[in-house]
């Protein structure tokens, strides 16, 4: 995985945890890798892995089951989306918008490529 300087690497990882959610690769209720094994296999620190676990059992995204790992939780795909929801209208959009504005990009502009775009993701 790559690493950007943007965002805490903790949080970047919680991303990647989200996004194997969301993609149904964990889905809900079932084990989730090891601490050690997601660490090692991203190539960071145990600690930084956890600390990431951490914040996504804060979330509600993650529980524990002792002696037996992590979980996805149940509700954890509306979790995911909910807090991604969140940030993306928070804190992205106010972006996206700036930039628009700056480029003078309407939301017509937006709109017709956004119909190109569902339309070649559903025919694919």
């Amino acid at each position: 995985m790559e690493f950007n300087d943007k965002q805490p690497i903790y949080l970047q990882i919680a991303d990647y945890v989200c996004e194997q959610i969301l993609q149904q690769a964990w889905p809900p209720g079932e084990r989730i890798p090891s601490v050690r094994d997601l660490g090692s296999s991203l190539e960071v620190n145990p600690n930084t892995a956890m600390r990431a676990f951490d914040y996504l059992q804060q979330q509600g995204i993650l529980f524990n089951k002792r002696g037996m790992g992590y979980y996805a939780a149940d509700d954890a795909p509306d979790q995911v989306r909910a807090m991604r929801r969140a940030r993306f209208l928070d804190v992205e959009l106010p972006d996206v918008f700036r930039t628009m504005t700056l480029l003078g990009i309407t939301i017509a502009d937006i709109e017709t490529r956004f119909t190109a775009f569902t339309q070649a993701t559903s025919a694919a």
